[in-house]
């Protein structure tokens, strides 16, 4: 190995400088930890909430050049969806129906954020009926001005809804339902401005239980009502976390036997929670519902390394030290590889920064900063507490069937035979085995959301089950790509045939597209009028090849039906999809990408992309762009700090090769329960990651030392180190694992898969550490004493035996 007697020397003399200075100085750091956290205490009471739509979007996403210049002339990315259902007998023009959904569309433009020039219904003035008669070319809204709900009205109603051919889009194809479409408005005249959504969402719930009754159902979806939902369920989301937290403090104390270390061990866990809820408004950030899980992931970090603390702590008061003297033994064996850890697991959440989504650099900023602050309260604050404890007679009596038993021990040694070449070689073979199939499994992860309706929430949930009646009783998705059609050099472009046939074209390209439900673009709406102007006939439903027959269908092109601008200088292609599933947005943009990439027509040029989906679409490639790059730059980091705290090329290939696997194993997992590589999910890799170098490097920092001062071989410096880390880790990963895996059972369906996951996580870390590290240093590492060692393997055993 290339470290020298010099570098670890200076390093190890620079550890006992602080250790000193910190105990020294005890009372002080005391005292300020106590300010700090009162300080930082009284400010989380300022944390809020602070979700938002723009903040999904990837504007430096080439789809995004399109979505930001024509957001506010063509809206949509951030669409609700009010449904009104007729359950009663006959259709939906009666009375009682007409007069809830007449004060019902009202009522919607009062609705804070609302862009009241958007809203959308069959009582909108803007949604009018067109048809030719005896005396020439009829027009009127829907419905009239003067509207009583008489029978003689609602007949006319009736007809004025076939007449303007919105059977499918703003009535539902059985004659029951009717929509009402608005706009949530986050930006205005170039400036974002500050959105509540929870209180906008409980305002819809509140509309929605005012009008259903027997007779009427109503349905809302929108962002909106996601947020709403997960924030409702975010009481459930604490109840899990103050379940995980009793279940861990009773294994820790289970594990260690003293009141006094499980407490500190909590405490101090919570301490990065707490200062990092204060800091978070002082600099102007919340937290997203999505990220409301960062801190409960800080906390599971801050336990694994408390745990280590105590851990190494109480081996030192066990073997005679006085508290002081064990708190510095505890910092000195422990603050090298736990700030390592540490500030890997930092820079894992620092790398996620990269994407360019401000909801992922909040998120990565967030996690990031709560990282960073357990190398103060979990490497400096906890050893001075530590020094000022005294370990208890219940804790003394029980730690020799914990951490030293004889049973603890054989199984240690049993296991320590990984470290020898040959087992070593078998365990090669198996996890090479394993993760072929992973690799195989893992093929099948997808990017974005996987089905349909918001996979944050179960299937069951009322707003999935509102999507899933929208869906079956119209013609038309809620989930809208919107590609947009530039022209130049036209006066009047919708009298251009070229500029309406390349539109056609690419309609009749769109609507053969599979998952691809319906379009609607200016040549289709003046198609109509045009064969209108005709009696009808559907010969004429065509586009004639000179300005004047173009002209006929006039009224198609008017802006005020939203699908262009004045002139036809910008034209909108709305594309409805089935759904939001992952596959099938990349499928249809894929589609559409080499449609356009091949559409050879003098100015005019299509362009992506606008709709929920074309945001979903950008937000999807920009995350699979950058897993990659997330997990190289991850790896990266963590290479080149395990490098330079251990000079040797053989640390990092023990430390990241573990790391490597489950990472595969992570991804299979995700893909045999169905969940997508999103926004929310990019969290758990980089956690996964970070855990898995804690393990890694708090075993091989003790290997190394028991190699390097001990003279030991790579088996018994591996036992050895188990001895004095294996137990804590192991049981740290399990209490862990049990303590999130509550989270299974939560309202929130992401809370249940993130627990998941984390479980599997936590667990096949710590096996990776202490299954394929000590096989990979048996054919990595210098084999010092070995002989000796294999000499005396028979006296070993008989000294485990006998609880020597």
């Amino acid at each position: 190995m290339a470290t020298t007697t010099h570098s670890a020397s200076l390093s190890q003399r620079l550890v006992e400088t602080c250790s000193n200075l910190l105990l020294r100085f005890r009372v002080l750091v005391v005292a300020l930890a106590i300010a700090i956290t009162g300080f930082l205490g009284y400010e989380a009471r300022n944390v809020q909430l602070d979700p938002g739509f723009i903040k999904l979007i990837p504007f430096d996403h080439p789809f995004m050049q399109a979505f930001a210049k024509y957001a506010l002339i063509f809206p949509g990315h951030n669409r609700v969806v009010l449904n009104i259902h007729w359950k009663g007998e006959g259709d939906l023009y009666n009375k009682e129906f007409m007069t809830a959904m007449g004060n019902l569309a009202n009522e919607v433009y009062f609705i804070p954020h609302v862009d009241r020039t958007r809203v959308t219904s069959i009582f909108s003035p803007s949604q009018r009926y067109t048809k030719i008669t005896e005396e020439g070319f009829v027009g009127a809204p829907i419905i009239p001005e003067t509207f009583n709900a008489t029978p003689a009205e609602l007949d006319q109603v009736r007809r004025n809804v076939g007449d303007a051919g919105i059977i499918g889009r703003l009535v539902g194809n059985d004659g029951r339902d009717a929509m009402i479409m608005f706009e949530i408005q986050e930006n205005v005249a170039g400036e974002r401005i500050q959105v509540n959504y929870y209180e906008l969402a409980h305002k819809l719930d509140e509309m929605r239980a005012k009008y259903e009754n027997q007779n009427i159902e109503v349905n809302v979806i929108g962002f909106v009502m996601i947020v709403g939902s997960i924030v409702d369920g975010l009481l459930g989301v604490m109840a899990f976390f103050l379940i995980s937290f009793a279940i861990t403090g009773l294994l820790l104390y289970l594990y260690c036997r003293s009141v006094k270390l499980t407490f500190l061990s909590l405490a101090v866990a919570l301490l990065p929670v707490i200062w990092l809820g204060g800091l978070l408004p002082m600099v102007g950030a919340g937290i997203d519902p999505i990220s409301i899980l960062v801190p409960f992931l800080i906390f599971s970090i801050g336990v694994s390394h408390a745990v280590q603390m105590t851990n190494a702590w109480k081996q030192a008061s066990l073997a005679g030290a006085e508290p002081v003297e064990a708190s510095r033994q505890a910092f000195q064996q422990l603050f090298v590889p736990g700030a390592l850890a540490l500030i890997t697991n930092g820079l894992g959440f620092l790398v996620i920064m990269r994407i360019q989504i401000d909801i992922v650099r909040e998120l990565g900023m967030t996690a990031s900063m709560g990282v960073m602050l357990m190398i103060a309260t979990n490497k400096l604050i906890l050893p001075v507490l530590l020094s000022y404890t005294s370990l208890e007679k219940s804790a003394k009596r029980g730690a020799h069937t914990v951490d030293d038993g004889e049973d603890v021990r054989r199984s240690w040694w049993m296991l320590s035979r990984l470290a020898l070449r040959k087992p070593a070689a078998i365990a090669f073979a198996i996890a090479a085995v394993l993760s072929v199939f992973a690799a195989i499994d893992a093929r099948g992860l997808k990017t974005g959301d996987v089905g349909q309706g918001a996979p944050e929430l179960w299937p069951g949930d009322r707003y999935n089950v509102d999507n899933g009646a929208i869906l079956s009783r119209y013609d038309i998705g809620t989930d809208i790509l919107t590609v947009i059609v530039e022209t130049t050099g036209f006066n009047e472009a919708c009298l251009d045939h070229s500029v309406m046939t390349a539109v056609d074209r690419f309609d009749l390209f769109a609507r053969g597209i599979s998952g691809v439900q319906s379009v609607l673009t200016v040549p289709a709406i003046g198609k109509m009028v045009i064969a209108g102007m005709n009696e009808g006939n559907p010969r004429w439903a065509n586009l004639p090849r000179d300005s004047n027959g173009l002209a006929v269908g006039g009224y198609g092109y008017n802006p005020d039906i939203g699908l262009n601008t004045e002139g036809c200088k910008a034209m909108k292609v709305d594309i409805f999809l089935k759904n939001h599933d992952g596959a099938l947005v990349a499928h249809v943009v894929e589609e559409i990408q080499k449609f356009i990439a091949g559409d050879q027509t003098p100015n005019v040029a299509f362009r992506m992309a606008s709709g929920n989906i074309g945001v979903i679409a950008a937000t999807n490639q920009a995350v699979e762009e950058a897993e990659l790059e997330m997990l190289l730059s991850i790896f990266g980091a963590i290479s080149l700090l395990c490098f330079l705290t251990f000079r040797s090329w053989e640390a990092v290939v023990c430390i990241i090769v573990p790391l490597t696997i489950v990472s595969i194993f992570c991804n299979a997992l995700m893909a045999k329960l169905g969940i997508g590589l999103k926004v929310s999910t990019l969290p758990v890799i980089a956690l996964g990651v970070g855990v898995g170098v804690d393990y890694g490097i708090y075993i091989y920092e003790r290997m190394i030392h028991q190699m390097r001062h001990e003279g030991q071989g790579v088996r018994q410096a591996f036992y050895e180190a188990m001895k004095q880390r294996g137990t804590c880790a192991l049981f740290t990963a399990v209490t862990m694992a049990v303590g999130v895996g509550t989270w299974a059972f939560s309202a929130l369906k992401f809370q249940a898969d993130m627990g998941l996951l984390l479980s599997f996580m936590f667990l096949v870390n710590v096996l990776g550490a202490i299954f394929l590290l000590p096989a990979l240093a048996a054919w990595l590492l210098p084999e010092k004493g070995f002989a000796k060692e294999k000499a005396g393997a028979a006296a070993a055993d008989a000294a485990i035996v006998s609880g020597r």
